[in-house]
C-alpha cells in the first residue's frame, strides 16, 4: 500500500495549533506530495512548530498542485505549487501562522493567466473563493479535497451516511423510484436512465444478485472516477450499499483498472474502515441487512470498460463482448441479475437520497438532469475537474475555467467523450452540454472528458489514430469492428497520401456506416464519430477542399 494511504490508516496524528492539508491523490503524488509532506513535518519538528498534517484528496485544480492548505478562523488558505525544496523558505516567511493574514487575499497571486513566477510558493487566498472552484456546483464532489478520505468521522461530519440512512427507511420499490424520479442517467457514456436499471434488477426473481461498479476508467482525458476513489472513497461505498439494498443484492464488486494502484489501495483501505465501522457486513448500520464489497483489479484492456466484457473478465475469462439479450440486469455476473453502474453514477446516489430526488433534478436541462463532472485535459492552461449542471458550453469551459490553451495558440478542436468522441469545431462550442443536443451533432457527452487541441493539430492524423486505436483494442468478436477498423486505417492512409477521390471518401463513409450499424458494442459503433467529424469539419487536414467530406457523406 502506498505511503500516502498508510498515513491515513493508522492512528490519528497528534493535534497541533495548526492543521495543514497536503493532498495525496495521484496527481499530487506525481508532483512530489509525499516528499513535500516529509519536508513539512521535518521542518516543523526542527522549529518546534506543532502541526496536524492531514492527507486530503485533490480539489481537482491540477495546475495548482501540490496545493497545501492551512486551516484558519476565516477558512482554509492555500499555497500553490509547493515543492519540498521551498519548505524552509516558506517557514521563514512566518508560515503557517501568517495564513490568517493571507486569508484576506481574494484573487490568485501571480500573473492573470495563472502561471507562477515567484521563487516561493504563491498564496491563492481562501481556497473556496478561487473562481475556478467557487463557480462550480459540486454535489457529487462536495467532499473531494475537503475531508480526510479515510476518516469515517470526517465523512459523517460533512454529510456522509445521510443518504444510506434515508434509504434504510424505504422499501426496495420506493428506493428505486427515488433514483428514477431524480432523472439520474448513467455517467459512464451510454446515459441510460439509472432508475430503470435498478427497477429491472430489483424485480428480477433470483436468490442471488450483484452490484458491480465499473471503475475501468479508460477514456483519454478522464480522471473523475480516480479522483472519487482516491479523494472520497466513502461516497462510492455508500452509493454501492444503497444500490445493493435497493435491488436486493448482498455483494458488490468495484472493478478498478489495473493502472490505478493508488485508487485500488484507497478503496481497499476504505472498505476495511467501512467494515470496521459497521457500514458493511451482516448488519449494515444495525439494520439487520447484509452487504459486502470487494475490489477486483481490471485486466488492463480498454474493451473491459464495456459492461459485458467486464463481466467476462470478472468471471476469469477473456474480456470479450457478450451478445444481448439477455441483458446483464437479468443475467449478468455468473448468470445472476447484476446492476452495473459506473463510479460517478453510484457516487451521485447519496446526494439524491439525502437531499431528495427533486433537489437533484433541479439541476440540468431537458432530459439531462443533475450535474456532470467535466474533466479538462489536453492543450489547456488550467486542467482539472469542473462539476457543473448540464447545459454548460465548451466555450465557457475552455475560456472561463480552462484559461485557453497551454500553448497560447488558438484552440482548433475539442474532443468530448473519450478517444471515440467527436471532434467539435469552434462553431459548435456554444451548444449546451446535453445528451440529446450532442446526439443531434453526431457527438457524445460520454464520461465528460474534454480534450483540447490547438491550431497545430493534424486532424487527419487524429482520425487515423481513432481507427488504429479501435483495431488494437477491439475484442475481435464482431467483423464490423475487427475488420472495419483495420480497413479504415488503410483508407485514411490512402487519402492522406493524396488520393482524395470521391471513391475513397465514399468508401470511408460506407465503412463508418457499417461499423455504426453492425458492431456489437460502442467500441466499433463509436469509432466513426471522431473520423466523420474530422473529415467534415477539417477537410484541409486531409488535403481536401472545403465541404468535400460533407458532400461525399450524403
Amino acid at each position: 500500500m502506498p505511503d500516502s494511504v498508510m498515513q491515513s490508516v493508522g492512528a490519528p496524528a497528534a493535534r497541533g495549533p495548526y492543521r495543514v492539508y497536503i493532498p495525496r491523490d495521484s496527481s499530487a503524488l506525481a508532483l512530489g506530495a509525499d516528499r513535500l509532506t516529509a519536508a513539512v513535518a521535518a521542518e516543523a519538528a526542527r522549529r518546534g512548530v506543532a502541526l496536524d498534517i492531514v492527507r486530503n484528496g485533490s480539489r481537482g485544480l491540477f495546475w495548482l498542485e501540490p496545493l497545501v492548505e492551512v486551516q484558519t478562523p476565516a477558512g482554509r488558505v492555500g499555497y500553490s505549487n509547493v515543492q519540498a525544496s521551498q519548505v524552509a523558505a516558506l517557514f521563514d516567511s512566518g508560515w503557517p501562522a501568517r495564513a490568517t493574514q493571507d486569508a484576506t487575499q481574494t484573487v490568485l497571486a501571480g500573473d492573470p493567466d495563472g502561471s507562477w513566477e515567484a521563487p516561493a510558493p504563491a498564496c491563492v487566498g481562501r481556497v473556496d473563493t478561487i473562481p475556478y472552484l467557487a463557480r462550480q456546483q459540486r454535489l457529487t464532489f462536495s467532499r473531494v479535497g475537503v475531508t480526510d478520505p479515510l476518516d469515517p468521522a470526517d465523512y459523517e461530519a460533512h454529510g456522509g451516511l445521510a443518504g444510506l440512512r434515508a434509504c434504510l427507511a424505504l422499501d426496495a420499490q420506493a428506493a428505486c423510484q427515488t433514483v428514477l424520479d431524480s432523472g439520474l442517467r448513467g455517467r459512464g457514456g451510454a446515459a441510460f436512465p439509472a432508475g430503470i436499471k435498478w427497477q429491472t434488477v430489483s424485480r428480477a426473481a433470483s436468490p442471488r444478485k450483484y452490484v458491480v461498479c465499473n471503475a475501468d476508467e479508460g477514456d483519454s482525458g478522464t480522471f473523475a472516477d480516480r479522483l472519487i476513489m482516491e479523494s472520497d472513497p466513502f461516497v462510492l461505498i455508500e452509493g454501492m450499499i444503497i444500490a445493493a439494498l435497493s435491488v436486493g443484492a448482498s455483494e458488490g464488486i468495484v472493478y478498478v483498472r489495473s493502472e490505478y494502484p493508488h485508487a485500488i489501495a484507497a478503496m481497499e483501505a476504505a472498505i476495511a474502515v467501512a467494515r470496521r465501522e459497521g457500514w458493511l457486513g451482516a448488519d449494515v448500520l444495525g439494520s439487520g441487512r447484509t452487504c459486502e464489497l470487494r475490489v477486483a483489479k481490471a485486466a488492463g484492456a480498454y474493451i473491459c470498460g464495456e459492461e459485458t466484457a467486464l463481466l467476462e473478465s470478472l468471471e476469469g475469462k477473456r474480456g470479450v463482448v457478450r451478445a444481448k439479450p439477455p441483458i446483464p440486469a437479468l443475467s449478468g455476473l455468473f448468470g445472476q441479475p447484476t446492476l452495473i453502474n459506473n463510479v460517478i453514477t453510484l457516487a451521485s446516489v447519496p446526494f439524491i437520497f439525502s437531499h431528495g430526488a427533486q433537489a437533484y433534478r433541479s439541476y440540468g436541462m431537458g432530459r439531462s438532469q443533475g450535474t456532470l463532472p467535466v474533466q479538462l485535459a489536453g492543450n489547456i492552461r488550467r486542467g482539472g475537474l469542473v462539476e457543473l449542471a448540464f447545459g454548460v458550453t465548451l466555450r465557457t469551459l475552455l475560456d472561463d475555467f480552462g484559461g485557453g490553451t497551454a500553448s497560447g495558440r488558438p484552440a482548433k478542436a475539442i474532443q468530448v467523450g473519450g478517444p471515440l468522441g467527436a471532434y467539435l469545431p469552434s462553431a459548435q462550442w456554444d451548444v449546451p452540454m446535453d445528451y440529446e443536443a450532442y446526439a443531434a451533432l453526431g457527438a457524445v457527452v460520454g464520461h465528460g472528458g474534454v480534450v483540447v487541441h490547438d491550431d497545430t493539430a493534424d486532424m487527419a492524423g487524429l482520425a487515423r489514430y481513432a481507427m488504429e486505436f479501435c483495431a488494437i483494442e477491439s475484442c475481435g468478436k464482431c467483423t464490423p469492428c475487427r475488420i472495419g477498423s483495420t480497413r479504415g486505417v488503410e483508407v485514411i492512409d490512402r487519402i492522406r497520401r493524396g488520393d482524395g477521390s470521391s471513391r475513397q471518401i465514399r468508401l470511408l463513409h460506407d465503412l463508418c456506416d457499417t461499423m455504426v450499424s453492425g458492431s456489437l458494442c460502442a467500441m466499433g459503433g463509436m469509432t466513426p464519430f471522431p473520423v466523420r467529424s474530422a473529415l467534415e469539419h477539417f477537410p484541409a487536414d486531409f488535403g481536401l477542399p472545403d465541404g468535400a467530406g460533407r458532400a461525399e457523406a450524403a
